[in-house]
């Protein structure tokens, strides 16, 4: 945020640079305006976890801390998919690029077919040498959002409203959430799962109980500083949620797949940021400091911070 007040006039420099009405021009502009913006997060990104003074390489990772890195040969990219981040679109582009999936449509492809198990090849199964090559030698595409956006996001869309996902969370994490941190729970709440409400979500994630363990560390709400490993990966690009569109295209066009296909244009969104101040306002202050912690080094490398949230910054 504060980072990037020093790269708004080379911005400026280039929006009045553009001449013309052509539409191609404006496009080339556009994405020279994106790639100066993504080249500004990566050496933001450097710049913060040279900070942490990591004593670890990604060869002591267990195997399975690079299962969320999608490999595409054709293309030569490595995509670290973030849940509640665009992950789904993005995997059904990739189905499209790779001839999974016969036609152009990203939406027509079914969401749970785009994360079935096998559907794409993933860094944890390569060998060291080979994946130290594509390491060097690939385009590494990670997307991030703000963290308590994410955790907002994955909450109702995980234990909040009615789809067949939400069922299944209910029924595995919701019924022993209510179980742990309700006092005089109904019948009805502990068979269900149905009603967890915003600030028992939070105590679940802040509370470390051995009977809630396997599920504190769920995919859709772990920090992506444990997801992607930005500070041991260098990724060339950098997307955020707020500029999807943008970065999208950027990513497109970086492996030459413009011309195959599109991000989708969403007509309407779930509003989840709109509605962060009304759910943490739920959250007394400790709390929230408490969840802050779980995820502050997301938070601080991707340049996100709490002022639309409490008003002020705990970083």
């Amino acid at each position: 945020m504060r980072f990037m007040n020093r790269y708004l006039l080379l911005f400026v420099s280039i929006l009045f640079s553009v001449s013309g009405d052509s539409t191609e021009v404006n496009r080339q502009h556009s994405l020279e305006l994106t790639q100066s913006l993504n080249l500004a997060r990566q050496e933001l990104i450097q710049e913060r976890c040279s900070r942490y003074h990591l004593t670890w390489s990604i060869d002591d990772l267990p195997k399975n801390q690079l299962e969320h890195i999608l490999v595409d040969d054709e293309r030569k990219l490595l995509y670290c998919y973030v849940p509640k981040v665009a992950c789904t679109n993005w995997k059904r582009l990739l189905m499209i690029l790779s001839g999974k999936w016969n036609g152009t449509d990203v939406l027509a492809i079914p969401g749970h077919l785009a994360h079935s198990p096998g559907m794409f090849r993933n860094l944890s199964s390569v060998p060291n040498e080979e994946r130290d090559e594509m390491l060097e030698n690939y385009q590494k595409m990670i997307i991030v959002r703000n963290p308590f956006e994410r955790l907002l996001s994955a909450y109702r869309n995980k234990l909040e409203v009615e789809t067949p996902s939400a069922t299944y969370f209910r029924n595995r994490v919701g019924r022993r959430i209510i179980k742990a941190f309700r006092e005089n729970p109904s019948n009805d709440s502990l068979e269900l799962g149905h009603d967890v409400t915003f600030r028992e979500f939070a105590l679940f994630l802040t509370t470390k109980t051995e009977e809630l363990a396997d599920m504190v560390n769920n995919e859709h709400w772990q920090p992506i500083i444990n997801l992607c490993h930005p500070c041991l990966i260098k990724y060339t690009l950098v997307g955020k949620y707020e500029t999807l569109l943008d970065d999208s295209l950027l990513a497109l066009h970086t492996i030459n797949a413009t011309d195959k296909v599109q991000f989708p244009r969403l007509t309407h969104t779930s509003g989840t940021a709109q509605k962060l101040r009304k759910y943490f306002s739920q959250l007394e202050l400790p709390l929230i400091r408490k969840l802050y912690k779980l995820y502050k080094y997301d938070f601080r490398i991707f340049d996100y911070d709490l002022d639309n949230i409490i008003g002020f910054d705990l970083g």
